[in-house]
């Protein structure tokens, strides 16, 4: 039995739930020991993965300060990332383009969520209540708490409503074109810093998988897209557009007989969001650790209350084995809560997981990073134990992914 599920299943509470986790952590084991064939490559691949790589993507992300959406260091950042992923060879690059207009003061977008933050403290989140101690969180709008005045000066200009852009590219399948998992990170931030974390540290690790699987010695039987989100930070519309958009496309051959599909049917959605920080819980001051905890982790969450549940935590379960079998540093727990990230739009149509440095809604809402829309999500507060724990979700899923993708390497 794995150590991942020992710590989540205390989490789960009720047989009902223990039972249904079973079913597909079974499933999981099943589907990839037929895969295993393909993994001296996949190793390979995983290999290519590099720490000074992955930091020095986010790093160019946080040349654009926050990237808060409504404004041109956020278009700048757009740019920056198409020309990448077009370095890279990734195919198909597209912009999704859509009209973003705030709702009004005191009002929340249908559908929305309230952040954790926003709950009760004292109710169950992610599977039940945090205990000890608690840290304040919420959104930093005051410029002059960020001590960097050159920082200041990237991050003045505001947000206005209107028209915005996201980049997505595609690496096509050779077998089955008309299948694809979906990996995305949101490139855009606030809270007057850079944004390195929240969520440079998700969008460096598409990139990194986006060069990687674009190797044109590199051959997966079914496609895999890789997107770069707007305005998750503004209830998820860059996301929610996308879905709205192309949702009825899936699997629809254009031009017919050509064997082109603009829009294959999604079999999965991968998720990055806040990968570098898992420090502990605040201590009795109100301060955090200033290094990694002993017990850290990738935390890999899907939803249980939504309709396509079931298929999502086998999804989970399978990252976890890939966890198992190829990161170098960081185990994986699956938990069954995950919430306020870009997977959520696609929960209820796909199986859908986030990836993420704590549980969101019972570690994050509690405090447990206290960078979080703050003046310090910054470059410069992260080490290289940080960082390295963002390299090993980068793992995770680079190895899940290829062994659903059926993915083999040429010369």
């Amino acid at each position: 039995m794995m150590p991942a599920v020992v710590r989540t299943m205390p989490l789960l509470g009720g047989a009902l739930v223990a039972v249904a986790l079973s079913v597909p952590a079974r499933a999981a084991h099943a589907q990839f020991a037929v895969d295993t064939a393909n993994d001296a490559a996949i190793a390979t691949l995983v290999a290519r993965l590099d720490l000074e790589k992955y930091k020095a993507t986010i790093k160019g992300l946080t040349r654009f300060g926050d990237r808060r959406q409504g404004t041109k260091r956020n278009r700048d950042a757009v740019d920056w990332i198409e020309a990448q992923l077009r370095s890279y060879g990734c195919a198909n690059v597209e912009r999704i383009k859509y009209d973003y207009q705030p709702p009004a003061p005191g009002q929340r977008p249908a559908g929305v969520p309230l952040p954790p933050a926003s709950r009760n403290p004292d109710a169950a989140q992610g599977g039940g209540r945090m205990r000890g101690h608690r840290a304040r969180t919420g959104v930093n709008v005051d410029s002059l708490k960020q001590p960097d005045p050159a920082i200041r000066a990237v991050d003045a200009e505001p947000t206005t409503p209107g028209m915005r852009e996201e980049v997505v590219c595609t690496k096509v399948g050779s077998v089955h074109p008309d299948e694809m998992y979906i990996i995305g990170g949101h490139m855009d931030g606030h809270g007057w810093n850079e944004a390195a974390n929240d969520d440079g540290s998700g969008t460096a690790i598409v990139m990194e998988l986006a060069r990687i699987f674009s190797d044109p010695a590199v051959r997966t039987e079914r496609s895999i897209r890789f997107a770069l989100w707007n305005n998750e930070e503004t209830g998820l519309n860059g996301a929610r557009a996308y879905v709205q958009q192309r949702q009825a496309l899936q699997g629809k051959e254009d031009p017919p007989g050509s064997g082109k599909y603009p829009e294959p049917r999604w079999l999965g959605m991968i998720q990055h969001d806040m990968m570098l920080w898992d420090h502990g819980m605040p201590l009795a001051d109100g301060t955090l650790p200033k290094e990694q905890r002993p017990e850290a982790d990738v935390n890999i969450e899907f939803q249980m209350n939504s309709k396509a549940w079931l298929e999502s935590s086998t999804l989970a379960w399978a990252f976890a084995l890939a966890n198992e079998r190829f990161a170098t540093d960081y185990p994986a727990a699956v938990g069954p809560h995950m919430t306020n990230t870009d997977s959520g739009p696609f929960q209820d149509i796909v199986p859908s997981i986030s990836l993420r440095e704590n549980e969101r809604g019972r570690e994050i809402g509690a405090g447990w990073d206290p960078n979080w829309h703050q003046p310090s999500d910054v470059f410069a507060t992260y080490s290289d134990k940080d960082f390295r724990l963002g390299l090993n979700a980068a793992q995770t899923t680079l190895g899940a992914v290829a062994r659903l993708v059926v993915t083999t390497l040429g010369r």
